[in-house]
């Protein structure tokens, strides 16, 4: 990087960096894919995920967004249904479910995990609760058994937000495989991405899924006689069993598809170097308590999709911006903060949805920090960005508002 640029470290958009073997499985789709959408690539892309996720059932779509968005039509979640979801979180885990005119119900995250657990949830359930999103944030996994445990009890649906998660697992089972539904995101920024823009849908009963492809792409399905009869796909029964739902169009192409074959098979050799350059980070900073990370529950296991961290330097009259600020000034290092608390965020709030008891929330949000974090980071780029909070960190400690 240039003495020019702003960040030695900047916060960038991408998740992963594609190989040249990715670029070439990528133009070579484009060249023989036909068609470009709905064709065998996205089978085998589909197939390969249900075997990495042992076995669910899986559909590919547009978004993680467009995955919450048919939870929301197969759970017929409608208006005054209520839906509990972690206050911390990305606005997509929410927003398809204010848009179907359900009460959003907010629930604090854990302390010290910082995702959702049972213990935040079960004061909230009532008799109108029809589903609760646990969203594995960060790339933490969420403890599910007593999540579970309290859904049988109490007879809601779970939906997991796998957003950032792909690859965690809880008790040895993949996230996405142990509620009703799992919904992954492709985005750049993730730790698999399909060109930007992508997602998965899992589901756990077979008879829900085979609502979901008509769902998925305009209510389609094909005509039962022989396809190669018809000069064109034409496509006839629409009737999916849901009264007053209209499908959407949330397909992915081909040539995504194709590149979420190829990064799949490698899926796990990035989480290791994610896992291993997250540890060594937090243990290279254990002298600096001020700066806590995520505690990982037991049976839960960590893919560092981000690296987040709390500040508490109240003892040092510093604050979460001075650390920011000193970062990026002294150091050049882009640091920043994530996940306004979704009550405070005007778009739900002048919808009615502010209402919340959420301390744990409210303090990490108010002293939280994400810091530069990727796994095409070189060991000498990891080096600088120890050195430099442990630089920053000291410097803070060191001095005092005046």
């Amino acid at each position: 990087m240039s003495s020019t640029d702003p960040f030695i470290l900047p916060f960038s958009g991408r998740g992963i960096n594609y190989t040249e073997e990715d670029i070439q499985v990528v133009a070579d789709a484009m060249r023989s894919a036909d068609p470009l959408t709905q064709g065998p690539k996205l089978s085998e892309f589909q197939q390969m995920f249900s075997e990495y996720q042992g076995g669910i059932t899986s559909f590919a779509v547009s978004s993680c967004t467009a995955a919450l968005e048919l939870t929301v039509m197969l759970s017929n979640i409608s208006h005054g249904d209520e839906v509990i979801i972690p206050a911390h979180t990305y606005c997509s885990s929410a927003i398809p479910f204010a848009r179907a005119g359900a009460k959003i119900v907010w629930a604090d995250i854990d302390e010290n995990s910082r995702v959702v657990a049972a213990k935040e949830i079960e004061p909230l359930v009532t008799g109108r609760t029809k589903a609760v999103v646990v969203v594995h944030l960060y790339g933490l996994s969420a403890p599910m058994d007593d999540i579970m445990t309290l859904a049988k009890e109490r007879g809601f649906l779970v939906i997991e937000d796998c957003a950032q998660a792909v690859g965690a697992s809880y008790d040895g089972k993949k996230v996405g495989t142990i509620g009703n539904f799992g919904c992954f995101s492709f985005h750049a920024q993730k730790n698999v991405t399909t060109l930007g823009e992508g997602g998965m849908l899992t589901v756990q009963s077979r008879e829900v899924a085979e609502l979901v492809p008509g769902l998925r792409h305009n209510g389609h399905r094909p005509y039962s006689g022989e396809r190669e009869r018809y000069w064109l796909p034409a496509m006839v029964d629409t009737d999916f069993d849901i009264e007053e739902v209209w499908p959407l169009k949330a397909t992915l192409g081909e040539v995504q598809c194709a590149l979420g074959t190829h990064i799949l098979k490698r899926l796990d050799e990035i989480s290791a170097r994610r896992h291993s350059a997250a540890r060594r980070i937090i243990e290279s900073l254990r002298d600096f308590p001020e700066l806590s990370f995520q505690s990982i529950p037991s049976g839960s296991t960590h893919v560092y999709h981000l690296l987040s961290a709390r500040y508490d330097g109240e003892q040092f009259g510093k604050t979460r911006d001075d650390l920011i600020d000193l970062l990026a000034n002294e150091y050049r290092i882009q640091a920043i903060v994530q996940y306004y608390p979704l009550y405070r965020y005007p778009m739900f709030y002048r919808a009615g949805f502010g209402e919340a008891h959420c301390p744990h929330t409210d303090q990490f949000y108010d002293n939280m920090v994400s810091l530069p974090f990727y796994p095409w980071f070189s060991d000498d780029q990891f080096d600088y960005l120890i050195h430099s909070v442990k630089g920053a960190l000291s410097a803070l400690r060191n001095t005092r508002s005046g």
